[in-house]
């Protein structure tokens, strides 16, 4: 386990498992944590670095629905927090997969994979971002002479991705991600483009902490976003010429010249062809009119 101070009273909580990065966010009247890991191992890991720094009472964000990001939530329950926040449709895709989301965390986590044990149970966030989940929408926490901006640029990693903002930090989740190519198994790749694209134009944030990896600056989203766009102009050019007489549609994911690894671009190719059977939407949204400008500290 690594912590990284990354501005006064701001944190990365980096733990080896699953390579994750919580946050932690101090105000003077509470303090708020960002993701809490695979389970009750990691989330203990988590919070006993969140008490070497602070005793003040707890709240959680769940940046989205993946096991790695919200199944220690019950370890900051027993410890006080009753906030939970995130996404409306990262509670529902709790509530519909979290009991299958266990069989993936059988190695570091058995009990949680089990749901036997202390501080196994699903804890479903209970304060989410205003509207119906399927429009960009932000909200903010009062901390006590500081503030956490939380919002949602639409589809991206999943259709539940929120951003934690505080200062010039903002926690990403998955919706960056640095050392690996993209998780695309359940994403909204050309939504997602976009969503990066609005994310590195927000001026006020100079660091900007996946999920997963090292904080990185804004270049480095600006080329994902770009490396995101790029595969999916050669996947639609490919896809044009196998439309015309004669045309043939490529045969393997190398064939698309994708700048991913061979295992990413073959989820890639899958997830675009899904979405386009399916008629899913996956189309960009603009950002809430609140983040389109500079703001002001909120401390």
């Amino acid at each position: 386990m690594r912590i990284n101070q990354l501005r006064d009273g701001v944190f990365a909580v980096c733990t080896d498992n699953w390579r994750l990065n919580s946050g932690l966010v101090l105000g003077t009247r509470r303090a708020l944590v960002i993701d809490t890991g695979a389970g009750p191992r990691q989330g203990r890991e988590i919070l006993e670095a969140v008490r070497s720094l602070t005793d003040l009472p707890l709240a959680v964000v769940n940046t989205h629905a993946h096991y790695d990001h919200y199944m220690g939530n019950a370890v900051f329950r027993r410890a006080g927090a009753e906030d939970f926040w995130a996404h409306r449709g990262c509670a529902e895709a709790i509530l519909e997969h979290g009991d299958y989301q266990r069989s993936y965390v059988g190695t570091h986590e058995p009990e949680m994979a089990a749901a036997d044990g202390p501080d196994t149970q699903l804890v479903v966030p209970n304060r989410h971002l205003p509207g119906t989940g399927r429009r960009p929408a932000l909200t903010r926490i009062d901390l006590g002479e500081r503030s956490a901006v939380l919002f949602s640029l639409g589809r991206g990693h999943t259709d539940n991705d929120i951003c934690v903002g505080t200062d010039d930090v903002v926690f990403t989740g998955d919706l960056v991600e640095e050392g690996a190519d993209p998780s695309f198994e359940d994403s909204y790749p050309r939504g997602w483009a976009e969503a990066l694209e609005h994310l590195a134009g927000l001026d006020r944030y100079r660091v900007f902490v996946p999920g997963h990896g090292r904080p990185v600056e804004r270049t480095f989203v600006r080329q994902q976003a770009q490396m995101m766009r790029t595969a999916i102009q050669r996947v639609d050019a490919s896809e044009a010429a196998a439309a015309q007489p004669g045309g043939a549609r490529p045969v393997t994911a190398s064939m698309f010249r994708l700048p991913y690894n061979p295992g990413a671009a073959r989820v890639l190719l899958d997830r675009l062809e899904r979405i386009r059977t399916e008629g899913a939407a996956d189309a960009p949204a603009a950002a809430p009119a609140a983040l389109r400008v500079p703001q002001p500290s909120a401390d």
